[in-house]
Parts: structure tokens; sequence; C-alpha cells
């Protein structure tokens, strides 16, 4: 009877540990996928540029007029002006002129983290020439590799989304009280928190990568003065979602390989 009260404590442990890792999972998957209230605070990562043109004012010591774009369902990358701050998602970027007012490109699955051409993609044709000579001339290790930012993101997608279905059979297999059922899910469990331990550790990496953009700045061909570049790249909620999502899953394979081993149906 004893045996029996701790297998149902164990694998009652287990399943809440790991319904927390698939509720979590669900959080970042939908981060950033249209611009309605909770998708619209959850993003991987966030590119404020709203200091961009004032540096470009200062580099060209002429007034920059029609870089922003005022108009929140303006198309993105089709050069409509750029937007106050960027937010990207596992399947989406949105661009936003406010806290609130934004617009989304069009959902791709693995969708590439390349903040560089985000934001050249939408600066308007007539300062486009301008400003990626400036961007050029920011010596970016990160930042401005879209080829390495993207790809590594889109390989971290795939092992986030298997670690995201592992979640979830470690749940449903584990309501079936069998010693062959949780053994089953403690493997899902193992290979879900390795997968979901990779997918984190990329986005971790490309984004802190990418912040080599902080603090950069542009030098006046007028006066020779410097202006800081006013771009800013920062880690998103949805990111440490997905860390706390990785430990829940890995914490639940202790009680499932416990009640694994000491359950007497």
């Amino acid at each position: 009877m004893r045996m029996r009260l701790r297998g149902e404590l164990c694998i009652g442990a287990a399943s809440v540990l790991s319904f927390i890792s698939l509720l979590l999972l669900i959080f970042v998957h939908v981060a950033q996928i249209n611009t309605s209230n909770v998708p619209r605070k959850l993003y991987m990562a966030e590119l404020n540029v709203s200091g961009y043109g004032r540096a470009l004012e200062f580099a060209l010591k002429n007034p920059i007029y029609g870089l922003y774009t005022n108009n929140a369902s303006a198309p993105l990358a089709l050069e409509a002006g750029l937007r106050q701050t960027y937010r990207f998602g596992l399947y989406s970027r949105c661009a936003y002129i406010n806290e609130t007012a934004g617009n989304c490109n069009d959902h791709t699955t693995g969708q590439q983290f390349q903040p560089l051409l985000a934001i050249s993609s939408d600066v308007p044709n007539n300062y486009s020439f301008i400003s990626r000579n400036f961007l050029d001339s920011v010596k970016f290790n990160g930042f401005g590799n879209s080829k390495y930012t993207g790809q590594s993101t889109k390989a971290a997608y795939w092992m986030i989304l298997l670690g995201t279905v592992c979640a979830a059979l470690a749940l449903l297999t584990g309501i079936l009280k069998n010693n062959y059922t949780f053994l089953i899910s403690t493997l899902f469990s193992v290979a879900g928190s390795f997968l979901l331990l990779i997918g984190a550790s990329i986005w971790t990496v490309v984004v802190k990568r990418t912040e080599d953009v902080n603090g950069r700045t542009l030098v006046s061909d007028v006066t020779g003065g410097t202006e800081l570049l006013g771009i800013t790249m920062t880690l998103g909620p949805a990111l440490s979602l997905l860390w706390g999502a990785f430990g829940a899953l890995l914490l639940s394979v202790i009680p499932y390989m416990i009640s694994c081993c000491t359950w007497r149906g």
C-alpha cells in the first residue's frame, strides 16, 4: 500500500511537471503570431530602432523625414518605413509603431531570425542606400550575419518543436498507469529535455551575439564626431519561458523514472 501511494505521488508530480512544461511551450509557440494582447507581449528577442533616425541625422547633419512610418498596418519588408520596435517569434515577426499598434509578416514554419534584413527591408527606398552604407560601416559579428542567425534559429525551431511533441507524449503516456508506459514517459522526457536544451541554447547564443549592435556608434562624415547607432537588441520573455519548459521537463524525468521502477499495478 505504501509503495503504491509513493508511486501515485511520483506519477502525479511527473504529470504536473510535464504539463507545466507543455503549457510554457504553448506560450512560446504563440509568441508574435499576431498583435493581440498575449502574443504581443511574448517574443524571443526585441529590436529597438527608435534612435536610429537621430543617429542618421547626426551623421548627415541634415533632418531625416519619412524614415519611420506612423501607419501600424503598413506591410513589412516592402520599404514602407521603419517601425519603432521589432519582435521576433518562432513563426513570424511583428513590428510596432508604439507599445500596442503593429503588424506582422506572413507566418512561416521555422521563421528565421534575421534582424538586419528585417529593418533593411523596411527602410524607404530614398534612404536605403545611405542606411546600408552606414550599417555596413559598422563591423558586426552577429547582428550583420543574417545567414548565421537565420540558419541557426531555423534549426533551433525544429529542436523546440520536437521537444514540444516529446513533452506532450510524456504527459499522455504517463496517464496510462503501467510500468512500460512510465518507461516510455521517462524516455520522452529525457529526449524532450535534450531537444529543448539545444533549442534554447542556440536561441540564447544567437541573440546574445546579435547584441553586438548595442552601444555601436556612427561617425559623422561632416564633423568626424560620433553618435550612438540607436539600435538595441534584447532577449525576450518567450526565451525565458523556453528555459522554464526545459527545466520542468527535466525535473519530470526523476518521478517518471521512480514510477517506472516502483509501480505495482
